[in-house]
């Protein structure tokens, strides 16, 4: 990989881990709805 490809799956890494943090603190009741939402979004970007 090329250090330009290296950084971008630093930085996508990252993001994703970010998402699924955050979204962890949603409440329950969003959990089937905008939190899925959410994470499948952020793994479709990948």
């Amino acid at each position: 990989m090329t250090e330009f490809q290296e950084k971008l799956k630093k930085l996508m890494d990252e993001y994703v881990h970010f998402v699924y943090g955050a979204t962890r603190k949603f409440p329950k009741e969003e959990l089937y709805s905008s939190v899925s939402q959410w994470r499948r979004s952020t793994l479709s970007i990948i």
